[in-house]
């Protein structure tokens, strides 16, 4: 009981200042349709095995458990979505730490607690019905809503923190990008591009505030020697936008599509200047500086995954479904339901004129896995 009223004095603390960011449609379609993030995050969810023994072999290696009496273990996904992708990794996980408690012949069997953290307008229902059976799972599992750039759980309460596909949304669309008379005004586009410095620059900087908030949130909440695998998706420094692409570029491209819908007169020019999607896809050398500042945590490995889930979209129907999924809450939002259905025909249609975009090997995406370790005291 002191714990759950521990937990609610954390986040009716940090109400108000949740209030200030309009994350409310950054979350993912909700329930398990045709067009909802359950069914169509099989491009996120294809990281989860290739990183499967990276993150037992840190538990094995790196985990200090020190129980000192305590009998409960604590591991948290921020930014769990519907489950779907979430409840796989927290299997490994907690089957490694029980695995690595059993060879340390631990005489306490420890109770293990996953907290399910996501927006407030994530469909938590949907993560709770489709949970696996108790028997199945070993942990208790609660639910804990809110922006994860704050503090959201008790101190030191916390042995594994994971995040998947989550860390590159960021708290709002940096200052500047939206304005006309402003150097980073990104006029016609709804997403950075490299030709433009000044918005590149205004992005890269509200995901460097971001994540290093997120740490400061993680360095209070996770134990002296606790670990957190982060799964970050990013771009590689050079690739070939002639025959190449990332998911910003295919971002763009449906971007490309609102103009298009615009100089139709099927929504007005400036609708579309004033939208511009919330979230940066790092290099590995960013992120890495990054993470580096950080007095709480010492990187332990990082490494780049090769994604097996890029070649789990083979038609340009699945790809816009997945696209779709992610983005339909924040462009219904700006520009109204009525357009959807077309914006993403048109998309179809443009990914099927592009051989570019047609072949997945193409896609030169990447997904960054860094091992952090709390530091002790």
């Amino acid at each position: 009981m002191q714990f759950i009223k521990k937990m609610a004095s954390i986040n009716r603390s940090h109400h108000g200042a949740l209030l200030k960011h309009t994350l409310a449609f950054n979350a993912m379609n909700a329930g398990d349709g045709p067009h909802s993030y359950a069914q169509n995050s099989s491009y996120q969810g294809g990281v989860v095995e290739v990183a499967k023994p990276i993150i037992e072999e840190a538990i094995a290696t790196k985990l200090d458990i020190k129980l000192r009496g305590s009998s409960t273990i604590g591991v948290a996904d921020f930014g769990c979505s519907t489950g779907h992708n979430s409840f796989p990794a927290m299997q490994i996980i907690t089957r490694s730490i029980r695995q690595k408690l059993h060879r340390l012949d631990e005489t306490i069997t420890p109770e293990f607690y996953v907290y399910f953290n996501d927006l407030y307008s994530n469909d938590f229902n949907t993560l709770f019905s489709s949970l696996p059976p108790p028997d199945q799972r070993h942990y208790r599992a609660a639910g804990v809503a809110g922006d994860f750039h704050c503090r959201l759980l008790p101190e030191s309460s916390l042995h594994f923190a994971y995040s998947s596909w989550s860390l590159h949304w960021l708290t709002g669309v940096p200052k500047g990008v939206d304005e006309r008379d402003h150097p980073a005004w990104n006029k016609g586009e709804i997403l950075y591009t490299t030709e433009r410095k000044e918005v590149c620059e205004a992005y890269l900087k509200q995901y460097e505030t971001d994540i290093d908030s997120f740490l400061k949130a993680r360095a209070v909440e996770v134990v002296g020697g606790g670990l957190m695998a982060l799964v970050i998706p990013g771009v590689p420094d050079f690739w070939d936008p002639k025959t190449e692409y990332t998911i910003p570029s295919d971002v763009n491209l449906l971007g490309s599509c609102l103009m298009h819908m615009a100089t139709m007169g099927r929504l007005s020019e400036t609708k579309v200047d004033s939208f511009n999607l919330p979230y940066y896809f790092s290099t590995p050398k960013q992120l890495k500086s990054i993470l580096e500042r950080s007095d709480s945590f010492t990187i332990e490995r990082m490494d780049i995954l090769n994604n097996p889930g890029k070649h789990t979209l083979p038609t340009v129907k699945a790809r816009a479904a997945f696209f779709r999924a992610v983005h339909e809450r924040l462009l219904t939002d700006h520009f109204g339901s009525e357009i959807i259905d077309e914006l993403f025909h048109l998309y179809m249609n443009k990914l099927e004129s592009s051989p570019v975009f047609l072949n997945p090997y193409n896609d030169k995406s990447i997904v960054i896995l860094a091992v952090l370790k709390r530091k002790a005291g």
